[in-house]
């Protein structure tokens, strides 16, 4: 799934290309992405002009003056610019007709993502924006923050940075890496974390997603952010993915166990 830092070169690589462009049309080959009105969406953004594209944290807005796509990328979806004869593949669902003879298509295998269309002055009213958390590399983001919002709580740590109220934008890739950094085992409790190790988060959780972000996010599996851009991050991966592989700091081995439902990659001797 694309983190904040895969969203943020999305959005990056989409405002280069379609900013200043006009929605001619609007073609649906799947609509259940769409999560308003499906005749709504297309009345009001048909003959609309793109003006910038943004994120906060793994949502994208595609600002389109009073009105914005909130926009979920989910597990794989993924954007496109081609031009408007080109032949549809099998998975782009949602087409936007340009007035350049370019189309941006929304593709999607696992059909998980999502678009809502919203008044702009509305955003952070939503419920999908108003209830997100502090993204993970914010000036706000501090020890005490986190530690008011983990340290009551009987849940793995892991579970927690992964809940998008507390930080906004960590996914399973970057949540690896910042417990590693932070020499902790993400099946602690939140309530045995203490404030000191909730500075180490913090410092952690900066540093990495500051890199990751000057990287274009990370690029494994089936992931890569939109348009071929891929990501380098992958090379600064310390455990996420390196099962079996020796510890890059300690040379013990990396195990992968569950958390939560999800693949965690830990060293048992760096990680306490």
């Amino acid at each position: 799934m694309p983190e904040i830092a895969e969203v943020r070169t999305v959005k990056s690589v989409l405002k280069k290309n379609i900013v200043g462009r006009t929605i001619k049309d609007i073609k649906y080959r799947y609509d259940g992405i769409i999560k308003s009105d499906k005749k709504e969406f297309k009345d009001i953004l048909i003959g609309k002009t793109i003006t910038d594209v943004d994120n906060i944290g793994k949502w994208l807005l595609i600002k389109l003056g009073d009105y914005t796509i909130l926009s979920h990328l989910r597990m794989e979806g993924k954007y496109y610019i081609k031009d408007t004869n080109e032949e549809y593949e099998k998975h782009e669902h949602i087409i936007f007709h340009l007035d350049n003879n370019k189309d941006l298509r929304y593709k999607d295998v696992r059909k998980f993502g999502v678009m809502k269309l919203v008044k702009t002055k509305d955003i952070y009213n939503t419920d999908e924006i108003s209830k997100l958390g502090i993204e993970p590399d914010s000036k706000d983001l501090t020890d005490k923050y986190i530690y008011e919002l983990v340290h009551k709580s009987n849940k793995p740590i892991k579970e927690l940075l992964l809940d998008q109220s507390i930080i906004n934008g960590l996914g399973n890739i970057y949540v690896d890496e910042v417990l590693f950094a932070s020499h902790i085992l993400p099946t602690r409790l939140g309530n045995t974390i203490t404030l000191k190790e909730c500075g180490y988060i913090k410092d952690a959780c900066i540093k990495i997603i500051t890199k990751a972000t000057a990287c274009g996010g990370t690029t494994i599996r089936s992931y890569t952010s939109s348009l071929g851009v891929e990501g380098t991050y992958q090379e600064y991966l310390q455990v996420h993915t390196k099962v079996n592989k020796p510890c890059p700091i300690c040379g013990n081995i990396i195990e992968k166990i569950r958390v939560g439902g999800r693949g965690t990659y830990i060293c048992r001797k760096c990680q306490k």
